[in-house]
């Protein structure tokens, strides 16, 4: 790939992708993509109203009370999604490109991703004909009574900004599997790569209707949440945006998967290999920009190693590499949206006039072959209060909060004093010490002497505020899946009518 994000591109224009085709809004109405690495528009999209959603829900209701779909056996569920998987795993890169001018994150980081989403999709192929019900032996001689699992229906998946693709197809692997069909509006800020990637499920032989994109603002998320055809919603974001989901849906009686914020905490013992731990840590923060859900903004460092390690860190930090995200030389791209940044600058002058020590960064950055693009400097804030702002709410962007601690019990005081719950990471040598902390840190993944590990088969999800619900691993294709119990009477006696069997 020889293409550079400061390359003019001609400006496209993006349908919905509707019963197996593109479609276009009722209204004709349309938002702009804007290049967070150029300052430049380069797309339209079509903004969905409800009408729009109204016919990407009955679509795939069709599609699931279809033969060629609601008929087809769950191997063959299965293989459609290996199929996809090689289709997806054969494209990468361009389908890569079209994500990194969407949301600016490193071409190689977005490449990486797509070569990731087919071990999903091989995963969760091999779980569909491994979903089992089973005999429930009752108390009754005569009776006969077994459960089934089955799929809800239409589900639909509102996604985000930061691994568009990636996190959808996570949702995507396990809802199919099922036997599911869906409804799917990735972020305003970043859909044209989910839509060049939804041709493939065509070209895999997946009945039209079986997977549907809408795409527009918080509104049309709205409209897919409030619509009575939708059985489940996943959403992935904020806790403002989660709180109105799971609020929508518990007043019609549906569920709903919820992946939100973090402020995870990378725990760095006086006795951990150093050098490891700076990496993890490092990673932990600036990969991405600091756009990760699970990025370890919060690092706790046991005070007889604190000011050398942090001394480290800021070091490295200062030779970081921003650029054009499409060259493999970059380091760290823009962040993603005008919106964003403005968040993070004011993070980090609220904290500078809390007394902050800004180590290093804490300000916005200026890269001489992109001159309007989103970009900030990597930031690493010394010696910072718990219970200040910065170390209590996720900020989403490079900004790296620093603390010391004594001992394990003060710091699993400052790694769980938070609303969040997402993962933490634990670096030390001590064995006893890893499972003691590990059992006591309130996070849905705890990473010992390593960060951001994923596996499809590896549950992930997150505790209090951080979350409900499980992506990944055989828990999350039952978040998509519900429970039938089947009753027979094998015997000849006639019930009483006024009399419950029991």
């Amino acid at each position: 790939m020889t293409a550079t994000a400061a390359q003019v591109e001609t400006r496209e224009k993006y349908g919905f992708y509707i019963d197996g085709e593109e479609s276009f809004p009722t209204s004709g109405e349309t938002f702009e993509s804007t290049n967070p690495a150029t300052g430049e528009v380069w797309a339209d999209m079509s903004l969905a109203g409800a009408e729009d959603v109204d016919r990407a829900v009955k679509a795939g209701w069709a599609a699931f009370e279809s033969a060629a779909w609601g008929g087809l056996t769950a191997t063959r569920r299965g293989r459609l999604l290996m199929r996809l998987a090689d289709l997806v795993a054969e494209r990468a890169e361009e389908l890569a490109a079209y994500e990194t001018r969407d949301n600016g994150k490193l071409y190689r980081e977005m490449t990486a991703q797509f070569k990731q989403i087919p071990e999903y999709l091989y995963y969760f192929g091999g779980m569909a004909d491994k979903i089992e019900g089973a005999v429930v032996p009752l108390d009754r001689p005569t009776m006969f009574g077994y459960r089934v699992r089955e799929p809800l229906g239409v589900v639909a998946l509102i996604t985000p900004w930061n691994s568009p693709s990636l996190d959808t197809m996570m949702y995507t692997g396990a809802a199919l599997a099922g036997g599911n069909t869906l409804v799917i509006k990735p972020s305003e800020f970043s859909s044209a790569g989910f839509l060049h990637l939804v041709r493939l499920f065509e070209e895999a032989g997946f009945p039209p209707g079986v997977v549907n994109v809408v795409t527009g603002p918080a509104a049309t998320g709205a409209a897919l949440v409030n619509h009575p055809g939708v059985e489940k919603v996943a959403f992935t974001g904020g806790p403002v945006g989660g709180q109105a989901v799971a609020e929508s849906l518990a007043a019609r009686t549906r569920g709903f998967l919820l992946e939100l914020g973090g402020k995870s905490p990378n725990i760095v013992f006086a006795d951990a290999d150093l050098d490891a731990a700076e990496a993890g840590v490092f990673a932990g923060i600036f990969a991405a920009t600091g756009q990760t859900c699970i990025a370890g903004s919060r690092l706790l460092v046991q005070s007889e190693v604190y000011d050398e390690f942090v001394g480290r860190l800021v070091g490295r930090a200062e030779q970081i590499r921003l650029g054009d995200p499409m060259k493999v030389e970059t380091q760290m791209g823009p962040v993603a949206t005008q919106p964003q940044i403005e968040k993070i600058a004011g993070f980090v002058e609220d904290a500078r006039k809390n007394g902050a020590n800004v180590a290093t960064g804490g300000d916005f950055a200026s890269v001489e072959e992109l001159p309007n693009g989103l970009f900030y400097k990597p930031t690493i804030i010394r010696d910072v209060d718990p219970a200040d702002r910065l170390a209590q709410q996720e900020v989403f962007g490079p900004v790296l909060a620093t603390m010391p601690f004594t001992d394990e019990a003060e710091a699993l005081a400052i790694a769980n004093s938070t609303e969040y719950g997402l993962a933490a990471g634990l670096w030390t040598r001590d064995v006893k010490r890893v499972h003691k902390m590990a059992k006591r840190l309130r996070a849905g993944s705890v990473w010992v002497n390593t960060y951001r590990a994923f596996a499809p088969n590896a549950p992930f999800g997150g505790y209090k505020s951080s979350g409900i619900g499980r992506k990944n691993g055989i828990e999350a294709v039952q978040e998509f899946l519900q429970s039938k119990m089947v009753w027979c009477e094998l015997g000849d006696e006639i019930q009483d009518p006024f009399i419950m069997k029991t």
